[in-house]
């Protein structure tokens, strides 16, 4: 049996989705090891190498990888998703720095002061309507193809699907005005990989709740 990667992070989405994610839609299978207690994370910040003392890790190829965008890097050059040269990999950095731009807020929602969420959740929804959506509708619009860079498969398509679902969550109409945007949504979701990783019982991860997010302060000691 091939040696699968193994993903030390919470049992949480976190930034450690976008990775199973990637991984999940280039058809690789992977491990995790969750970090359930402080006493847990000590112990890999004491054995495992984590060179700057923070999660998430991956140990692929001999090699343990810290810093999500590094990671995402090299799953995506490994697994043919970082197109197919210079000028293209810029256009996919490009648009999946801005695809992280909208993540972090959705990401720190739920961090949010009770009081702060409504104005905060309204702010995703304007910059998701005027800034985000437009942006990435016009570029499919631009060149008449079925993703994002080159008309193949790469990972700001993958990215940008798994950032509607969030969306969705927030609220499921924002997508409506976009039809290039749904279709390559459809697209994307239909690939047998992708369709996999939607289905109940998949690696996938629901939606942080505050239970969860309790466990996560304590472990991280975060006040």
């Amino acid at each position: 049996m091939a040696w699968k990667p193994k993903l030390h992070y919470l049992n949480a989405r976190g930034r450690m989705e976008s990775i199973r994610w990637l991984l999940a839609a280039a058809g690789v299978e992977f491990e995790e090891k969750f970090i359930e207690t402080r006493e847990d994370f000590e112990k890999l910040k004491k054995d495992s190498g984590l060179i700057f003392q923070q999660v998430p890790m991956v140990e692929i190829d001999g090699m343990k990888l810290v810093q999500s965008r590094a990671i995402l890097n090299y799953i995506a050059a490994k697994y043919n998703l970082y197109g197919k040269d210079i000028k293209e990999r810029a256009l996919i950095d490009m648009y999946t720095e801005g695809m992280a731009d909208l993540n972090e807020m959705i990401l720190t929602l739920i961090l949010c002061p009770p009081n702060e969420i409504d104005a905060k959740t309204a702010l995703i929804k304007e910059k998701v309507t005027t800034r985000y959506f437009p942006a990435f509708e016009k570029v499919l619009k631009s060149h008449g193809q079925d993703y994002l860079v080159g008309n193949k498969l790469s990972r700001a398509d993958i990215y940008l699907v798994e950032l509607f679902y969030y969306v969705e969550e927030i609220d499921p109409s924002l997508l409506a005005n976009f039809p290039l945007l749904k279709a390559l949504k459809t697209r994307i979701s239909n690939l047998p990989t992708v369709k996999k990783f939607l289905q109940p019982g998949s690696q996938r991860k629901p939606p942080l709740d505050a239970k969860t997010l309790e466990e996560i302060k304590k472990i991280f000691d975060i006040k």
